[in-house]
């Protein structure tokens, strides 16, 4: 492949890396707003957000490994579609249970975006160069970041959260416009192999139970779609075992410490940070009284600094072992997410910034060299699965991390909007949560630094 074919492939693909983040860091800011408006309680509210992500995690995996049988621009194509018409959808969805819907729509056309752009990135750049563009693609995630509280909060404060969805119909048809007409090239490295459709109805029922568990814990609904998750987890596991062309192949994890590691860290790095912003969300407009445009000037600090380094340290990885970059990026964070369980009502502008910053720094040294690590221990005909794979664990981790947050405002707030809440109810909830994500992201350090030595495969 030529460097302008390369080229056109890497804009493609940063692109789409982008549409996903940004409406999923613009919506926070609208959260308040959208639960005002419907008078939603807090459990509720996080499943305008969880309904998303669950939905994703579900189809992400599948739809990577159908991406390497049938072609990773194709779905890329497809997904740019279906994600633009489902953002029209949210924007005119007149109730909460129809808002819902499409966002469930909505995370179906996102990982046929976000999976198979890793995945046709590492098809089309050598291995000496994957850290390189995989640290753009990231850049590309957290400039979607960036824009989306800044934008997000314009929007919502002055033409109201709807307006959040048709930003995102409107990027998603630019980005269709690109890939369908500048992206001419096709990666289908496991053409003719079987998709193996039980084991993706498997895949999605035990996500499906463990997630919903969650989010009904600690009621005995909640306990009991948990351990129903569990059992067919396992049952999963052992059909996948014996499948010649399983939707999850195993044989990625076995003796293969790099990558198995790498994906436990990224699980517990997303698990520990993603409701930061969700929080900050409420800290910054229902306690410090900001607007959402304020508000969303305040949260840029983060992924404007992820934005800006991600690239470099997606560079070093190609030269130093991506482990030591990653861990101590996974440090810095949980040094950030103890410093919020600290912040008051007066707690100055100036220190959250700081707090927010080395965040971003945290971020940034974690994200992009872990990805080298995942995606270089791994052969060519698996890349598609393995983005799957690793996409799979930030969503888990997200809803985990969401998860957590919506269990702790359940403990505190039980069936009361979260409007009414009075600010030391909602300061002990966010001191609660962060406490910890911090533990957590503790226990990422761990498994990172486990992960040993790179074994990259081409």
């Amino acid at each position: 492949m030529g460097i302008s074919e390369k080229n056109t492939a890497l804009i493609a693909t940063m692109l789409g890396a982008f549409l996903t983040p940004y409406m999923g860091s613009a919506i926070n800011l609208a959260l308040p707003a959208i639960s005002q408006e419907f008078n939603l309680q807090a459990v509720t509210t996080s499943w305008i957000a969880t309904a998303y992500l669950l939905t994703a995690a579900v189809c992400l995996v599948p739809l990577g490994r159908l991406a390497d049988i049938i072609g990773r621009k194709r779905i890329f194509t497809w997904g740019t579609v279906l994600f633009t018409l489902s953002s029209l959808l949210c924007a005119v969805a007149p109730s909460t249970p129809l808002l819902i819907t499409a966002r469930i729509l909505q995370g179906i056309g996102s990982p046929m975006i976000f999976g198979t752009g890793v995945a046709i990135l590492t098809s089309v750049f050598p291995p000496g160069e994957k850290g390189k563009v995989l640290g753009l693609n990231t850049a590309a995630v957290y400039l979607g970041l960036t824009i989306g509280p800044v934008l997000g909060g314009i929007l919502t404060q002055q033409l109201g959260w709807r307006s959040i969805f048709l930003s995102g119909a409107f990027f998603g048809t630019i980005a269709f416009l690109n890939v369908n007409f500048n992206l001419k090239g096709e990666w289908a490295e496991a053409h003719g192999e079987h998709f193996d459709m039980v084991g993706t109805l498997l895949y999605g029922a035990n996500l499906i139970a463990i997630m919903y568990g969650l989010s009904k814990l600690p009621t005995r609904l909640g306990f009991a779609c948990l351990l129903g998750g569990v059992v067919l987890l396992l049952i999963f596991l052992l059909y996948e075992s014996k499948q010649t062309y399983p939707v999850l192949n195993l044989l990625l994890f076995r003796n293969n410490q790099v990558f198995t590691f790498s994906n436990i860290a990224a699980l517990i790095n997303y698990a520990a940070t993603f409701a930061v912003g969700f929080l900050m969300s409420f800290y910054l407009q229902l306690i410090k009284g900001l607007k959402p445009q304020e508000a969303g000037m305040v949260l840029l600090i983060q992924p404007l600094i992820q934005a800006l380094f991600s690239p470099l340290t997606g560079r070093l990885s190609d030269k130093v072992e991506p482990r030591w970059v990653a861990s101590s990026g996974m440090a810095l964070t949980a040094f950030g997410l103890a410093a919020l369980i600290f912040i008051t009502p007066i707690t100055s502008l100036f220190h959250i910034y700081l707090i927010l910053g080395i965040l971003g720094f945290g971020f940034a040294f974690f994200s992009s060299p872990n990805t080298n690590a995942v995606m270089g221990a791994v052969p060519r005909p698996s890349y598609g699965v393995a983005a799957g794979i690793l996409g799979t664990m930030r969503l888990l981790g997200q809803m985990l991390s969401l998860g957590i947050a919506m269990m702790i405002f359940a403990i505190y707030l039980g069936e009361h909007p979260i409007s009414s809440a009075a600010v030391p109810v909602l300061l002990k909830i966010m001191r609660s949560s962060f406490g910890i994500f911090t533990v957590l992201c503790g226990l990422g350090i761990i498994a990172s630094l486990m992960r040993g030595r790179r074994n990259a495969i081409s």
